[in-house]
């Protein structure tokens, strides 16, 4: 089983990772971020610029780019957790994320993490729609509050993002942060079987 492109479980599993030198952390962390980049961020990437010159009226496809966002915000926080799944705890991962990551926490609160998770994350995954009367939209801050409605930047959203996930990695080529390369490992073991 491919757990990033061109890399198997089996050389997940063969990686001397007890070792907090260890040359293979590097690998370790480059099959992360293939992993990420070509199942979250690059396609994310392109439908953000298949509509880059297209009048901000007429983008549509903000969905889809909040989805897949949506999608990686948990993923992270899965890895930085170490959890093996995040069945029962999905709001608390996905919200403790979005409050606690350096990209993010400036703005959201635990309520309003809380009001995306259900309005936006829980809305575009399960019923491929927002609930309540918030907006995606593609200009303007990461995320505001108009009334009781939210309103996302999903262009802002994917470049937060984004920059977060590289701030998660380059906390892992740092070898004095064991806890989080142990839940990161914790993950990947899972993933690969291992």
């Amino acid at each position: 089983m491919q757990i990033a492109p061109d890399f198997e479980g089996a050389k997940w599993k063969a990686l001397k990772l007890d070792d907090a030198a260890s040359l293979d952390w590097n690998v370790a962390i480059s099959v992360l971020d293939r992993r990420i980049r070509e199942r979250y961020i690059a396609p994310a990437d392109f439908l953000v610029a298949a509509e880059k010159t297209t009048p901000a009226l007429e983008r549509r496809f903000g969905f889809a780019i909040l989805a897949i966002d949506c999608l990686l915000v948990e993923t992270l926080g899965a890895f930085i957790a170490g959890l093996e799944n995040t069945r029962g705890r999905s709001e608390e991962i996905f919200c403790q994320f979005l409050t606690s990551r350096s990209q993010f926490r400036d703005n959201f609160s635990q309520s309003l993490a809380g009001q995306f998770y259900d309005e936006f994350r829980c809305g575009l995954l399960h019923q491929a729609e927002v609930r309540g009367n918030g907006k995606v939209w593609s200009v303007g801050p990461l995320i505001q509050k108009v009334g009781d409605n939210v309103i996302v930047n999903r262009n802002a959203f994917h470049e937060h993002l984004n920059s977060e996930f590289a701030a998660y990695l380059q906390e892992l080529r740092d070898p004095s942060n064991t806890q989080l390369r142990s839940n990161f490992r914790k993950k990947m073991n899972f993933i690969a079987r291992a």
